[in-house]
């Protein structure tokens, strides 16, 4: 085994590296940009090196300055991680010759996979099944459109070095593609350094499942069953699982073969995944790419087999044999996975900056059925910048069936807060309780089909409303009692009223309350209830039991009650009098500002182009302008027809969050 070795990423990738390598006996050195100089990674690793500022092109994806790292500290390997230099051939070739060991497959591997273009042929070669498509690279526009008519509508326009959900679009018509075509340029040059690109036929009604392999450099290689990864935005996934709802056992052992097929073809040595799309009506299956890195969402298969995937990959590059067997193999219940993204699941799940003023993650170990685990690379007060991908944090549970999978991690999300971010913990929280999802009949397009004019938030099921009231209502007697404690007076304090109206949102409903040292008797809709919590003013998180069944309510005060969260429920809770209730039904509703004429930047960014000229008249639907964000372009639309009356920014300004770009008449 290596005695140290430099790990050449970030955020919480390297934090979980650095978690193996403790557990193995192994030295970790980090690297790190600007950015990144009180991080996490840093402060956990044995050494670290700066290596530049804050963009990736400055720091993390010069070659020069990884290998200079690593010469400095003495470290004799490379984990790349995933993302930057992790599927770049030439730096596998670089280490090498530097007498440096990469873990991580070998350079032809990835020369190999890491092109879609000849992974696809090589797919074809080794017997595995692959989506219709254009095989060689397109130059330009009106050859992309060409390509996409003679393949039929709807493609997928991809960068072909790409990865993370970027550099990819779909085109259901000659214009989207001449939008799409010259923006997945651009992606891939900005995130890859490579403008190549192909197209190929988009499946519809396409379930992601993928298939993890580890290989060693005698010749052995096994598969770790699947993930499914069909729950994705802007083609990046959302959550994870693992095994498939979809497989059966003889599909299962189709598509493992395959995969260890295509690897052993390319003598693959280390941890790599092969895509499938498959088809939820029969349960057919194509080739799409092979990733030859870890991915994002190895928790899952580690979960369910209990192996530590980056112990086999830094076994494998010291050129151990592999001990694992493919009969020796087996699935240990099921694992869930979200992906916490700092973005606004309310705004289209656009990015989100800034610093994290509270960072409560649930507890590791035993909740509920099952076990949480916590991937992470931030903490209480980091910042997260613009230069990353928005993924803070990976939260998994296990259990003994998906069921109890999905129970265990509605109990974690709702015991999961953050502060001074949007994040995206209200959606995934309320998709494990939508009843499609748990029926496990889902598709790369449950986003859109299931929120087809956005996330707003969910209606509140009569279980809900029962939680959001007790923890108001609860909250609420707490805060009073203890003014009255601390008021000063020597005499006795009246009892604490009874009587009260929960204004509930838009609803009005009465209770009574009768609280004692901790627990609570409340009457709501004619039904007794008992409530028992040990909440504190200050709290974030109102934890409590009701009924005998545990709950967990994000509650935050408000000026004039509170705000309370509950799996994409949001309401803002009232506590009064009957008749400062009555007074409050009579007040007129406020009204709402129009913002119809006006073109906002939906997120802090670069503006990268501006699309129309005062005196142009937009149509709707019509691009206006692009904004690149956490290093994905986002095109904004007109939302109306109209006549441009101003523009206020221009190509390469920066903009904030809600700052007015275009003016219409």
């Amino acid at each position: 085994m290596f005695n140290k070795i430099l790990i050449a990423n970030r955020g919480e990738i390297a934090v979980r590296v650095i978690k193996t390598c403790r557990k193995l006996g192994v030295k970790t050195v980090v690297v790190y940009s600007d950015a990144d100089a009180g991080s996490m990674a840093v402060e956990m690793a044995d050494e670290s090196v700066h290596i530049g500022p804050s963009p990736a092109a400055e720091s993390y994806l010069v070659m020069d300055k990884i290998v200079e790292a690593v010469k400095q500290t003495g470290a004799e390997a490379v984990h790349p991680g995933f993302g930057f230099l992790s599927e770049n051939a030439e730096f596998a070739k670089r280490l090498e010759k530097e007498k440096i060991a990469f873990i991580g497959p070998n350079p032809h591997a990835i020369e190999a996979m890491g092109d879609k273009i000849s992974s696809k042929k090589l797919a074809a070669e080794a017997g595995v099944s692959t989506v219709p498509g254009h095989m060689g690279l397109i130059e330009s526009t009106e050859e992309a459109v060409k390509i996409s008519k003679e393949i039929g509508y709807p493609v997928m326009i991809k960068a072909s070095a790409g990865g993370g959900g970027k550099g990819i679009r779909i085109a259901y018509d000659d214009r989207d593609v001449e939008e799409g075509y010259p923006a997945v340029k651009a992606e891939a040059t900005a995130s890859f350094g490579d403008d190549r690109i192909f197209i190929e036929k988009f499946i519809l009604e396409p379930r992601h499942v993928e298939i993890q392999v580890m290989g060693d450099k005698h010749g052995n290689c096994v598969y770790l069953f699947e993930r499914e990864c069909s729950i994705q935005r802007r083609n990046q996934k959302v959550l994870e699982e693992a095994p498939s709802p979809l497989l059966d056992e003889a599909t299962r052992k189709k598509m493992g073969e395959q995969a260890v097929a295509l690897a052993k073809a390319v003598n693959y040595d280390s941890a790599g995944t092969v895509e499938f799309v498959a088809s939820g009506k029969d349960k057919s299956f194509y080739f799409l790419e092979m990733n030859t890195r870890l991915q994002v969402e190895h928790p899952v298969t580690e979960m369910i087999t209990g192996v530590d995937l980056v112990e086999q990959m830094l076994r494998s590059a010291c050129g151990e044999k592999l001990a694992l067997k493919q009969k020796d193999l087996k699935i240990n219940g099921w694992a869930i996975e979200s992906r916490v993204y700092a973005e606004d699941p309310y705004r289209n799940f656009l990015p989100s900056i800034g610093r994290l003023r509270r960072f409560l993650p649930p507890v590791e170990g035993p909740l509920g059925g099952g076990t949480v685990r916590m991937d992470s690379g931030v903490r209480e007060g980091d910042e997260i910048s613009m230069f990353y991908d928005p993924m803070i944090a990976k939260l998994v549970t296990h259990g003994a069936t998906r069921d109890d999978a999905l129970d265990v991690q509605a109990l974690a999300l709702d015991r999961f807060h953050i502060e001074g971010i949007r994040d995206n913990i209200p959606f995934c929280a309320a998709v494990m309780d939508e009843t499609r999802f748990r029926s496990g009949n889902i598709t790369t397009a449950y986003i859109k089909d299931e929120f087809p004019e956005g996330f707003q938030g969910t209606e509140p099921t009569s279980k809900q409303v029962e939680y959001l009231v007790a923890a108001a209502a609860f909250a609420h007697g707490v805060m009073t009692q203890r003014a009255g404690q601390i008021d000063g007076r020597m005499a006795p304090q009246p009892p604490l009223r009874q009587n009260w109206v929960v204004i509930l949102g838009n609803d009005y409903l009465p209770i009574s309350l009768d609280l004692n040292e901790g627990q609570a008797a409340i009457e709501l809709n004619g039904a007794s209830h008992s409530v028992v919590s040990a909440w504190t003013p200050g709290n974030p998180l109102f934890e409590g039991v009701l009924d005998g069944e545990t709950f967990a309510v994000k509650i935050s005060i408000e000026t004039d009650g509170f705000e309370v969260m509950h799996r994409g429920v949001t309401r803002r809770a009232l506590i009064c009098s009957p008749a400062i209730a009555e007074l409050h039904q009579r007040l007129p509703e406020k009204e709402k500002p129009d913002l119809s004429k006006l073109i906002i930047s939906p997120m802090p960014g670069l503006v990268v182009s501006v699309d129309v000229e005062v005196g142009q008249i937009v149509e709707e639907g019509e691009a206006v302008c692009i904004v690149e964000a956490m290093k994905m372009q986002n095109i904004i639309r007109a939302e109306a027809q109209g006549s441009v009356k101003a523009i206020n920014v221009g190509a390469g300004d920066s903009v904030a969050a809600d700052e007015v770009m275009v003016e219409f008449e």
